[in-house]
């Protein structure tokens, strides 16, 4: 499972949505979050699955790719559901022992499993269509204007780009250690949810280890490289908008405007 999370990997191919700059998909993931939670009908779920298709295949990014990362938050994702189904009030649906189940949460329960399934799949285009260098470059240019007030902007988009890089390898790193646990006679899947939990706990101190070996390894080499942040330093590739780059912006002004448009609509 831990090799489904496709949080913080990249795919690479060829593509319109690779090839856009990274601020355009920055500022089109966060648009399309937000819009998420504008919707007051199911209209404005279907245009938002609408755009995630067709971006989806565009980025020629295989849906099965992208889907497989789901498995990851599937607890996640019933637990919240579950807990919505049950604890909403409103009209009473179905009564099971003490818990009742109502119209109103129903409803709570399908958005929030849609919201978050968009989510975390539009979150992922993002990732797997931009290199960690680039994603680097389109933090720091869309912050920018935090500059005025001190925010160390190069700093910080540094250390988001490097957090969201270690992603992939920490897990990679946990699913050796899991298997070497196996092999000596670990087991992680038998026995109640708290036994399971309780055997993950020896995975803790060789994962902060090798996680902190890392660290070291790449502050080593940051110095040895002469790294003073990002005061007085150039870009070898500056970032430059491109034709294409501006229909993309206008493919997502155009999303917006219409999703929020029909999503908003007084359905009886």
């Amino acid at each position: 499972m831990l090799r489904d999370i496709t949080l913080g990997q990249y795919y690479q191919t060829e593509s319109v949505i690779h090839r856009l700059d990274p601020r355009v998909k920055l500022g089109g993931t966060l648009l399309y979050i937000i819009s998420l939670f504008l919707f007051r009908n199911f209209l404005g779920y279907v245009a938002a699955a609408i755009f995630l298709g067709i971006v989806i295949r565009l980025s020629h990014v295989p849906f099965r790719f992208m889907v497989k990362g789901m498995r990851a938050i599937l607890f996640l994702l019933l637990f919240t559901v579950v807990f919505n189904l049950f604890l909403t009030p409103g009209v009473p649906l179905v009564t099971l022992w003490k818990l009742t189940i109502t119209r109103e949460g129903v409803e709570m329960a399908v958005t929030i499993a849609i919201r978050l399934t968009m989510l975390i799949i539009g979150s992922s285009i993002m990732t797997l269509t931009t290199t960690p260098n680039n994603l680097t470059d389109g933090m720091e240019k869309g912050m920018h204007p935090l500059k005025w007030i001190g925010v160390p902007v190069h700093e910080v988009a540094m250390m988001m780009s490097i957090a969201l890089r270690f992603i992939p390898i920490l897990l990679e790193e946990t699913d050796k250690i899991m298997k070497a646990q196996i092999a000596r006679g670990a087991d992680f899947e038998s026995g109640s949810l708290i036994k399971r939990a309780r055997a993950l706990v020896p995975l803790l101190v060789p994962l902060f280890i090798s996680a902190f070996r890392r660290a070291n390894d790449l502050a080593m080499a940051m110095e040895s490289r002469c790294y003073r942040g990002g005061e007085g330093r150039t870009k070898m590739k500056p970032l430059v908008y491109k034709g294409r780059d501006r229909i993309g912006y206008l493919c997502v002004f155009l999303y917006l405007a219409v999703s929020i448009t029909v999503g908003r609509l007084p359905i009886f």
